[in-house]
């Protein structure tokens, strides 16, 4: 969930549990405050009828006979209040009642039942009328239910009103200021998308906020960590691929120089021997043809040695050379079991001995892998050069459905991987449409310099 709808979910659930309080709460003060009214009403009328006995009682003669309701209900009857008095001997009975305007008190049902669930909405107050200790009768005063539920709801509606305006200012006053207080996430999440896709040099700018500022800190010193040790295991990875290719080159130097001279001097001495065995042993000739021939087999198989190990056409004519050689003679070796295509865009002179020798053992891996895993009829190969990069794909429509492959499948797809970080590039595999590998590389054409 979105962190501000999370503030403000919770925010608004405490205005809700706060509002039920203080509802409660305004209900029993309503109540509390109906009670009063009646009280004040009940006392102010006893003491008015008290003060009525006191004048019959010094020989005054009242206008109105006793108990004359008239002067206060000018002045103090309440609307809902009803007024009884019963005489002591039951010979006087008197009571007043002023309604209530029910069209201009509306409240919700829901509400009504609430109230008559956890409040009485009927309210009765007795007061007994005495003159000189003596009891003249007794005053009943009580409310209608209607004054009651009419107070209730409008204090209630009030309180609604207020909270509904508190509620909504105090969450858009959160919202405001939780969004600018999160804005710099956006802008973190942003950079950890660069950080993530390879883009090492991005830094996070610095924060108005403390937490921010120290998070972006950290995550900035992260990257130049992780820039370095790119760095540094990219130079490593390309000083052990230049000396790997150094001892490479030596070793099939040293090949072609002493074995492949040794095979060429048994060669000639198993040619004389024949000679020489045709004219004084014929039994001989026939262990002086075997000799030459697995001399011959030997050579065949020392030259497959020095191409792999060094083609001389890298050194000699270049890599578009090497890798049609290398194309023609994997098509020679399938016979016909997988179809290897090549395709060449740009200028292969533009690259250094590094690229060279990264791309041919590149193509050279992924032929190799091919034949032995994929089971492909058809292989693709394009290498594109331009100023900027290298790009080479190999195709193939093998039975490759899948990735990623399992972790044990070989070190064939990892040394790859290796090789083209070592050289600064990218490196992805994905699947061909409808089955069979995609791989794709991206050189830069100056990894020594790149970034």
């Amino acid at each position: 969930m979105n962190l501000k709808l999370h503030l403000l979910s919770r925010i608004v659930a405490v205005a809700l549990i706060c509002l039920g309080v203080m509802v409660a709460y305004v209900l029993h003060f309503s109540r509390q405050q109906s009670v009063t009214q009646v009280q004040s009403a009940a006392e102010s009328l006893a003491k008015h009828l008290e003060f009525q006995l006191l004048i019959i009682s010094a020989g005054d003669r009242p206008a109105s006979p006793f108990p004359d309701f008239d002067l206060w209900k000018q002045n103090s009857i309440l609307p809902g209040i009803c007024i009884v008095y019963q005489s002591a001997d039951n010979a006087v009975s008197r009571s007043l009642c002023k309604g209530v305007d029910l069209s201009l008190q509306r409240w919700p049902s829901a509400f009504e039942n609430l109230y008559q669930r956890f409040f009485n909405p009927n309210l009765e107050w007795q007061r007994p009328i005495y003159l000189n200790n003596l009891l003249y009768g007794t005053l009943r005063v009580s409310s209608g239910r209607e004054m009651v539920l009419a107070q209730a709801w409008e204090n209630v509606r009030h309180l609604f009103g207020l909270s509904a305006i508190t509620v909504i200012a105090v969450c858009l006053l959160v919202y405001l200021s939780v969004s600018r207080a999160l804005r710099p996430a956006q802008t973190i999440v942003a950079g950890l998308d660069h950080l993530s896709s390879g883009d090492l040099g991005y830094r996070l700018p610095d924060f108005e906020l403390i937490e921010w500022r120290q998070t972006a800190t950290a995550i900035n010193q992260l990257a130049v960590n992780q820039q370095q040790l790119l760095n540094e295991r990219q130079k490593l990875a390309l000083k052990l691929m230049n000396l790997q290719e150094e001892d490479r080159r030596y070793l099939s130097r040293e090949l072609h120089d002493e074995l492949g001279q040794c095979l060429t001097g048994i060669q000639a001495v198993s040619a004389g021997m024949a000679q020489i065995a045709e004219q004084q042993c014929p039994a001989l000739v026939q262990d002086a043809e075997q000799i030459s021939r697995f001399v011959q087999l030997s050579q065949l198989s020392l030259r497959d040695l020095l191409t792999r190990l060094r083609p001389a056409e890298l050194d000699e004519l270049g890599l578009d050379a090497s890798l049609r050689s290398l194309i023609t003679r994997w098509n020679k070796l399938d016979q016909g079991k997988t179809h290897y295509h090549f395709s060449l865009s740009g200028d292969c002179k533009l690259l250094p001995e590094a690229i060279n020798i990264g791309v041919f053992r590149i193509v050279q891996e992924a032929i190799s892998n091919i034949t032995k895993h994929a089971a492909a009829t058809l292989a693709d190969i394009s290498l594109v050069i331009d100023n900027k990069q290298i790009l080479l794909c190999i195709k193939d429509d093998g039975k490759a459905d899948s990735l990623p492959f399992p972790t044990d499948a070989g070190i064939g797809l990892l040394g790859m991987r290796e090789r083209v970080m070592g050289l600064n590039g990218q490196f992805a595999l994905s699947i061909a449409a409808p089955h069979g590998l995609l791989i794709r590389v991206q050189l830069p054409l100056d990894p020594v310099h790149a970034r």
